[in-house]
């Protein structure tokens, strides 16, 4: 049987621990490094990088208040960040995200629970999208001392965390000859061991593994177009793989040297294939909005995938979807419902209006939902029902067509961090 598993397992967060003691952490004191380690099955967790830890959309952080007065949560503070679509990440203490003002891009470095600025890296970037969705796009990723970010106009930059100086650089338009997709480059970069993983979408180098220290390519590979979603690390027979989703093509590619193992055609107007691939077992999980719809596959030992549903029951814009006790939950784009599928038949258990086209995480077995007019909700969620728990309007909308709140909610320590198209706004759910 083919052993296909991904980052979001326990597997994989032991994996994510090890790069980090074989790194940054084998300085600290066995008594640091135990806390560490632990720390995400206690109270409180890091998110250092998009989708979490685990790349999964889920955070095993409890303790966190999940029912709120009329007045909502204790606001902490509240920040401008500049114009963008980047959510958050936190990483010890230390919260980091991007925004545009004035055609300059900023990666801010803020303190996660005060909100004052300790460090900002700023670099030419035009900030006005031609189909009006202006700012920035991905998320940055942090790993030990470095930060990884990439711009809407292809800029990669690995940061040291303590003062946002540059260790080194790349460009994609003038480094790979990419062509910058309509809407701007918008995938979060991965690290994976001793690699950072990103996609330029040029010829010969479609995805890129860097050496994550000092930037030096380790291998370049395809030649498909990028498209807006993000690469998802897994292991198919004891081999660690990566899996993108392009503007054409689901494609898996072997970590060590980049060479394809197998592809699925999955082709969506405009070329948007912005969620990430969700993947469980030996099953791939792929959604895309503009009425495309959904797909499983199924990986098998000769490589080839084989489809095991395809309908239009979830329909994913922006947001990704987070597998949930055998169910896939997510917002489906035509009807601007919150879904619940079957996993496993890709029938809808559930549907939920009142959010338009939000995003969501999993924290402590509850759902955190953030509407695209910048409503933030707590639910109880199954395979059985939905079960509203709490609601605050965290920050007004103000852009039209819903999109002010696309970047998706993060929690993190007890604090709850919400962000619109040029604010950032921390909410206590400690409830101390």
């Amino acid at each position: 049987m083919t052993k296909l598993q991904s980052s979001g397992s326990i597997q994989g967060v032991l994996r994510w621990g090890v790069h980090r003691v074989s790194g940054f952490y084998r300085l600290a004191p066995a008594s640091v490094l135990l806390g560490m380690l632990l720390a995400g099955w206690g109270y409180g967790e890091d998110w250092p990088r998009w989708r979490g830890p685990l790349v999964n959309g889920i955070s095993s952080e409890t303790g966190w208040v999940t029912t709120w007065p009329e007045s909502g949560p204790p606001r902490i503070w509240q920040a401008k960040v500049g114009m963008g679509y980047s959510t958050v990440s936190i990483s010890q203490g230390r919260l980091y995200t991007m925004g545009n003002t004035d055609d300059q891009d900023s990666v801010y470095c803020l303190d996660a629970k005060t909100g004052k600025e300790i460090w900002k890296h700023i670099y030419p970037c035009k900030q006005k999208d031609p189909n009006g969705y202006h700012g920035t796009r991905g998320t940055p990723t942090v790993d030990g001392q470095r930060v990884y970010t990439v711009s809407r106009e292809g800029h990669l930059f690995c940061l040291n965390t303590e003062d946002g100086k540059v260790i080194w650089s790349k460009n994609y338009v003038t480094d790979f000859k990419s062509p910058i997709p309509r809407w701007g480059f918008a995938t979060s970069p991965l690290v994976e061991g001793e690699r950072l993983i990103v996609e330029p979408g040029a010829p010969g180098a479609s995805v890129v593994a860097f050496n994550k220290a000092d930037g030096k390519a380790v291998w370049q590979s395809g030649d498909d177009a990028a498209s807006y979603s993000s690469p998802v690390a897994y292991t198919l027979d004891g081999v660690r793989c990566v899996a993108v989703v392009n503007a054409k093509f689901i494609v898996g590619r072997r970590m060590q040297d980049g060479k394809e193992l197998w592809r699925y055609p999955w082709e969506t107007s405009y070329d948007i294939n912005a969620a990430t691939p969700v993947i469980e077992g030996n099953k791939v999980f792929v959604s895309s909005g503009y009425n495309h719809g959904a797909i499983l596959l199924q990986i098998g030992n000769d490589g080839a995938p084989k489809k095991l549903w395809e309908n239009s029951n979830m329909r994913n814009h922006v947001d990704t979807c987070v597998l949930w006790q055998g169910c896939l939950l997510g917002f489906d784009d035509n009807s601007k419902e919150l879904r619940c599928l079957d996993f496993q038949t890709g029938d809808i258990k559930w549907a939920q209006k009142g959010y338009g086209k939000g995003s969501l995480m999993m924290a402590g077995g509850k759902a955190i939902l953030y509407s695209d007019r910048g409503l933030v909700a707590v639910a109880e969620v199954s395979p059985a029902g939905f079960k509203e728990l709490a609601r605050y309007q965290a920050l007004e909308a103000k852009a039209p067509q819903g999109r002010d709140t696309w970047a998706s909610p993060v929690l993190s320590n007890g604090r709850l961090y919400c962000r619109s198209l040029e604010d950032l706004v921390c909410l206590d759910l400690g409830g101390k």
